[in-house]
């Protein structure tokens, strides 16, 4: 026997928050993921914006649907049908044919028992093979042999490690009998670290690494850790700094330092500001302590402003303070055939109080600030012309050891009938002790469809010196040409001739190339 009922449908909805956002992927905080069901929306301002994908007890993973442009920050609906029996009726009740199992233990034929991994994999590399040969009139000859290896390896096989690298070996040879005295088999690690994001939003790096959000600090060969909060940010570093002599690894340099910051992203406004200590020490004792800063913002992608600063918060005497690092940037796209650019930076020398113990009093007698300016216009009169003006100017806060530079530019780089580009430029130098004016001129050209490329230039320079030093003048005479053997093998080669009045210098350049990439996926 069957007794109907009345059925009421009611919705209600639960809030999350957007917490971070891929080129993939989007994922969203909420309290509590119970009764939201994988395959169905979640809106934003009443629209359908997101399906979910995956879930985790409080966060879910989403792709975007309809277009729609979601960022950090914003709170997104997701609505629950409640279905609840009318008061004083009774639920339709059938007796089944068949023993029903419990649904607990059905387990559906259909089950999709592979997860889509929510990162994808991003492989880019480079090998290089290169010798710099050097025979002289005058001098001994010289040659150096080359290697350099990067590796950028995010997400190896969609997974949740990344790998970053990049190595350099050089080997010098001399002749027997040379005055050379310095290292000739030379190794260094600049970045080697392996990266795990355990979340989305928490990552822990090991190795060698320069983080970009304190690049002042340089590179720390230890353990990073960092980790978001919405827009938000904090971070940790612990390790050592490499070695002042040959870059290596040196166990007593000890170093360890975090930071907090917040990022802004937008369609017409990015920025990134950090706020950071460090404590680096030698042998167990602080060596130097000190506060860093570092903002970038691109304002409606005209705009671009860069700063960074340090002030060091340790002395002889305890907490002493010195502004050791400044330095400001701006650069301004005026249209698309016009930009400009200001820099000013104030730095300096860093005081290691432990590292420079017998040095210390006449580094703080002599604490002046080298300071810069930079300014530099680029426009485009025509739509083949590029002209560009830059100045700089160096000097010392008591005005001493001041330089002037003035350089400007013009290319055409589409050279009508003849074909190919011609650059040419002036240099001009002033400082206490000498004055240099240096002019080029240069013109490359492609062949055949761009798989082999050709440059040729001159250089003059004339070099005026201030004190008992006869002046000097040098030709520079050079060729290049680059083939592309493949889409990702490379070969080029340089030479080049340099005349003085009593010397000449041969020098030859050759460079082989192999980069690879992730294989795109079918």
């Amino acid at each position: 026997m069957l007794i109907s009922s009345v059925v009421l449908a009611q919705d209600k909805s639960i809030s999350g928050t957007v917490s971070f956002v891929t080129s993939n992927n989007v994922y969203v905080k909420f309290d509590d993921t119970r009764d939201i069901e994988i395959g169905k929306s979640l809106q934003l301002a009443g629209t359908d914006c997101l399906r979910v994908t995956d879930k985790s007890s409080t966060s879910v993973v989403s792709v975007v649907l309809n277009n729609c442009a979601v960022k950090m920050g914003d709170v997104v609906t997701y609505i629950i049908v409640v279905t609840e029996t009318e008061p004083g009726t009774e639920p339709s009740i059938t007796e089944p044919d068949d023993e029903v199992l419990p649904a607990e233990v059905i387990v559906p034929t259909t089950l999709d028992t592979e997860k889509e991994s929510i990162y994808t994999e991003n492989i880019r590399g480079r090998v290089s093979l290169a010798s710099y040969n050097t025979f002289s009139d005058l001098r001994e000859d010289r040659h150096q042999f080359r290697t350099r290896f990067s590796l950028n390896a995010n997400h190896l096989g969609d997974s949740k490690f990344s790998i970053e690298s990049y190595l350099t070996y050089r080997n010098i040879i001399t002749p027997a009998d040379s005055r050379y005295n310095g290292r000739t088999n030379i190794f260094n690690i600049y970045n080697l670290n392996v990266r795990y994001d355990a979340t989305p939003s928490l990552s822990v790096t090991a190795g060698r690494k320069i983080n970009q959000k304190a690049s002042t600090v340089g590179a720390i060969d230890g353990v990073q850790v960092e980790k978001y909060f919405g827009n938000f940010y904090v971070g940790a570093m612990g390790g050592y700094r490499p070695d002042f002599q040959d870059y290596g690894f040196n166990s007593d340099l000890l170093q360890y330092g975090g930071y907090f910051g917040i990022q802004s992203n937008s369609q017409d406004f990015y920025s990134e500001t950090t706020l950071g200590a460090m404590e680096q020490t030698n042998s167990g004792a602080t060596d130097r302590r000190y506060i860093f800063f570092q903002h970038f913002s691109t304002i409606a992608s005209d705009l671009s402003l860069f700063g960074s600063a340090e002030m060091d918060i340790f002395g002889n005497t305890g907490n002493e303070t010195r502004l050791t690092n400044l330095y400001l940037s701006a650069r301004y796209r005026i249209s698309r055939a016009a930009n400009i650019m200001v820099s000013y930076d104030s730095r300096k020398r860093i005081i290691y109080y432990e590292t420079f113990q017998t040095e210390i009093e006449q580094l703080l007698n002599d604490d002046l600030a080298r300071q810069g300016f930079r300014t530099r216009i680029n426009v485009r009169p025509a739509k083949i012309l590029w002209l560009g003006l830059s100045y700089s100017r160096r000097f010392r806060s008591d005005n001493q050891n001041k330089s002037d530079n003035f350089y400007a530019y013009a290319t055409v780089s589409r050279i009508p009938h003849l074909g190919g580009r011609i650059n040419i430029s002036y240099n001009m130098n002033s400082s206490n002790y000498l004055s240099s004016n240096i002019y080029s001129i240069r013109y490359s050209r492609e062949f055949f469809e761009n798989k082999l490329g050709t440059e040729v230039y001159f250089r003059r320079a004339d070099y005026t010196y201030d004190y008992n030093i006869d002046d000097q003048g040098l030709n520079y005479i050079g060729a290049t040409l680059n083939y592309r053997i493949s889409r990702t093998w490379q070969l080029s080669f340089s030479g080049e001739l340099s005349q003085a009045d009593v010397e000449n210098n041969y020098r030859f350049y050759t460079r082989l190339t192999k980069r690879f990439y992730s294989k795109k996926k079918k």
